[in-house]
């Protein structure tokens, strides 16, 4: 352990008394979200509305001080209102970039599949290039640029689901439960949702983290090995139409690196791994039509793949 993890430690465990202070539970929840933060990452939370993802999104962006906007996505939203546009400024005589909510830090990208296939596109391929194109003229995104796009799973009208190619762009997909009783009550008591949040990063700092990742935290050949059987395993399985791609494997390699290095760690070990490959495969698997009419779900596939891929010693 380097000296300098274990600062991000104790940051981290600062990190999350911070968000406490307004949300209750979701543990899982904000521990992919600043991992995907500091791996240069984005996510897709998937839940029903009313749990909570505006004020958990806000508060995590206050505590690394990043800039946070938010798009409700409905079917008439264009790519102008997410992007920006070109306009003529009268008085200098000279055409300018009216900056949509793209250019931020944090953006929420609320009930992304109630955006039309083109809008929807547009916005992936800014988060992909970290660059928005206007007359054959590309502008940078702030950095760090993060997404998070939420949707509802239940409800199908008037919705145009994300194609498994564009899922495949965010890093991880995490699926938000329903309190437990006992949250609930907590939830519905609490008091906090006014509650002053320190800043415990700020975005300079991210991005010097970030390349302290890539530099210092090692994945030993033989738990990289593991991590590229467990996406082979999800090709293999007759349950699944199509197995994670290979852009899966590069999600296990800089998520784990990023989990490690949160943790205070400069090398990954097994259960990273295993605790990564939920959000990482979920929503880059495509179950044959046969197995969803079972109610077969990609977690009851992740769950057979880690239980029968051979984890390595040590």
């Amino acid at each position: 352990m380097v000296e300098r993890d274990k600062d991000v430690y104790q940051q981290f465990r600062q990190l999350y008394d911070e968000v406490h202070k307004r949300i209750i539970g979701e543990d899982d929840t904000i521990q992919c979200i600043a991992i995907a933060i500091f791996a240069g990452g984005h996510v897709l939370l998937e839940s029903v509305p009313g749990m909570g993802k505006t004020v958990l999104s806000k508060t995590i962006s206050e505590t690394m001080d990043m800039e946070f906007k938010r798009i409700q996505c409905t079917p008439d939203l264009t790519a102008t209102d997410i992007m920006g546009k070109i306009r003529m400024d009268e008085v200098k005589k000279e055409k300018v970039l009216e900056k949509g909510p793209i250019f931020t830090n944090l953006l929420l990208v609320d009930e992304i599949n109630r955006a039309q296939p083109v809008t929807q596109s547009a916005l992936l391929e800014a988060m992909a290039e970290k660059t928005v194109t206007f007359s054959g003229a590309s502008y940078q995104l702030p950095t760090p640029f993060t997404v998070l796009a939420t949707q509802n799973p239940v409800e199908q009208m008037g919705t145009y689901p994300l194609p498994e190619a564009q899922k495949d762009r965010f890093l991880f997909q995490v699926n938000i439960k329903y309190p437990t009783l006992e949250e609930e009550m907590l939830i519905v008591k609490s008091k906090k949702s006014d509650a002053k949040i320190s800043k415990i990063f700020n975005p300079p700092e991210i991005l010097i983290i970030r390349e302290e990742i890539k530099n210092t935290v090692t994945i030993p050949d033989s738990i990289l090995e593991y991590g590229l059987k467990i996406v082979e395993a999800t090709r293999t399985r007759r349950e699944v139409a199509t197995g994670a791609s290979p852009r899966a494997s590069i999600a296990f390699s800089t998520a784990s690196k990023a989990k490690a290095f949160l943790e205070g760690r400069n090398y990954v070990t097994v259960d990273d791994i295993k605790s990564l490959a939920f959000p990482i495969l979920r929503h880059r698997i495509i179950l044959h039509p046969d197995s969803r009419d079972f109610g077969i779900t990609t977690d009851d596939i992740i769950a057979k793949v880690l239980e029968h891929v051979e984890a390595p010693a040590g």
